[in-house]
C-alpha cells in the first residue's frame, strides 16, 4: 500500500546497472563470457531462493525485499552488458547479428507478455509464494542451457591492466567514437524521458479512465504487443542498411507517441497510442544496440556494452524518481507530456550531429 516503498523497491534493483554497469563491461572483455553468466545465473538463482524460503516462512518483511531487489540489481548489472557482448559470439557473421538481436528482443517480449498473465493465474490459485518457487526453478533451466552452448574460442589478451585502467581507455574509446557517444546521448534521454511513461501508467488507469488492474493490463499490454511486433520487424530484415535512420524515426515516434497519450482521453486512441510507443521503443532500442555492435571493436564490445547498459537500464531509476516527482507537482498527463517533447528535442539534436559525422 506504500508508492513510496514500491518506488524505493524498483530503484534498489534498478540503481546498481547506474554505479557498477561501466565496470562490469572491463570484467566481460577479460574473461569468458559464458562463464561469467552461468555465475551471474547461478548467483539470481540464490537471490530467488531465498525469496523463496522467506516466503515459505512467513518471515518476509520488506526490507527483505529491498536488499534481495539490490542484490539481483547487482547480478544484472553484469549479466545485461556480457550478454549483449555473448551474443554476437553465437552468430557467424555480423550481417547475421540485426536478426539475433531481434530474435532475443522478441523472446524478451513474448516473455513479458505472457509473464505476468500466467503469474496472475498461479497467484488467484495458488498465491505469490508458488510464483517465487517457480521462478527459482526456472534457472535449472536457463544454467543448463548455457552449459550446452558452445563458441569459437576468442583469443585473449596476453596482458592485463589494472581495473580503472582499462574503464579508462574503454570510457575514451565511447567518447572518441562521435556516432557511438551520441548514440547513448540519446539512449540515456530515452530512458531518463521517455521510458519512465510506464510508472506512471496505474495512475492514468485509475484517474483518467476510471479503471483499475484490468485497465492497466490493457495499457501495459498493448504496450508489449506493439514491442512485440516491433521486434519482428525488425527480425524481418535483411542487413542493418539505413540502422542510423531508423533510430531517428523509432525515437521521434516514442516521443511523438507518448506526448499524444499523454493529453488523449479516448481509451481507443490511448491504446493505439501505447501500442505505437511500444512498437517504436523497441525498434529504436534494438536498432541502437545492433548499430553499437556492428561497429565496435571486438576487444572494446564488453564495456561499450556496458555503457550501453548504464545509458539504457541506469537512468531508469532517476527517470522513474523525476516522473513521480512532477507528477506530483504538474499531474502525471503533463509529466509524460513534457516527457515525449524532451525525447523528440534529444532527436532532433541527435540527427543533426548524426548528419556531420
Amino acid at each position: 500500500g506504500s508508492a513510496f516503498l514500491l518506488g524505493a523497491v524498483g530503484f534498489a534493483a534498478q540503481i546498481p546497472s547506474f554505479v557498477l554497469g561501466p565496470f562490469a563491461g572491463v570484467i566481460a572483455d577479460r574473461h569468458t563470457k559464458r562463464k561469467i553468466l552461468i555465475a551471474t545465473q547461478c548467483t539470481a538463482m540464490v537471490q530467488a531462493s531465498l525469496l523463496t524460503i522467506l516466503a515459505f516462512t512467513n518471515l518476509l518483511q520488506v526490507w527483505h525485499i529491498v536488499v534481495l531487489s539490490a542484490l539481483l540489481g547487482f547480478v544484472n548489472a553484469f549479466d545485461i552488458p556480457t550478454r549483449h557482448a555473448f551474443l554476437i559470439e553465437m552468430v557467424n557473421t555480423k550481417d547475421e547479428l540485426a536478426n539475433a538481436i531481434a530474435l532475443n528482443s522478441s523472446m524478451f517480449n513474448s516473455a513479458r507478455l505472457v509473464g505476468p498473465a500466467v503469474a496472475g493465474v498461479i497467484i488467484g490459485a495458488f498465491g505469490e509464494r508458488t510464483c517465487f518457487l517457480i521462478n527459482a526453478v526456472s534457472y535449472l533451466a536457463v544454467i543448463m542451457a548455457l552449459l550446452q552452448i558452445r563458441v569459437a574460442p576468442r583469443e585473449k589478451s596476453s596482458h592485463r591492466n589494472h581495473i580503472m585502467t582499462d574503464f579508462k581507455e574503454g570510457f575514451r574509446y565511447v567518447m572518441g567514437f562521435r556516432q557511438i557517444r551520441y548514440i547513448l546521448f540519446l539512449l540515456a534521454i530515452l530512458s531518463l524521458t521517455g521510458v519512465p511513461y510506464q510508472v506512471l501508467m496505474p495512475v492514468f488507469a485509475r484517474d483518467i479512465f476510471a479503471g483499475g488492474p484490468h485497465m492497466l493490463g490493457f495499457l501495459v499490454g498493448v504496450s508489449g504487443a506493439g514491442a512485440f511486433i516491433g521486434s519482428l520487424y525488425l527480425a524481418s530484415r535483411k542487413n542493418t542498411d539505413g540502422f542510423m535512420r531508423l533510430i531517428t524515426a523509432g525515437a521521434l515516434t516514442v516521443g511523438t507517441a507518448i506526448s499524444l497519450f499523454a493529453v488523449s482521453r479516448i481509451l481507443i486512441l490511448s491504446l493505439i497510442f501505447s501500442f505505437t510507443a511500444g512498437f517504436a521503443m523497441m525498434v529504436s532500442m534494438a536498432a541502437i544496440n545492433t548499430t553499437l555492435q556492428t561497429m565496435v571493436d571486438d576487444s572494446k564490445r564488453g564495456r561499450v556494452m556496458s555503457f550501453y547498459t548504464t545509458s539504457f537500464m541506469g537512468m531508469m531509476p532517476f527517470g522513474s524518481i523525476l516522473a513521480g516527482t512532477f507528477a506530483s507537482l504538474i499531474g502525471a498527463p503533463m509529466t509524460v507530456f513534457y516527457g515525449g517533447l524532451c525525447s523528440i528535442t534529444a532527436t532532433l539534436f541527435f540527427a543533426r550531429k548524426i548528419r556531420k559525422s
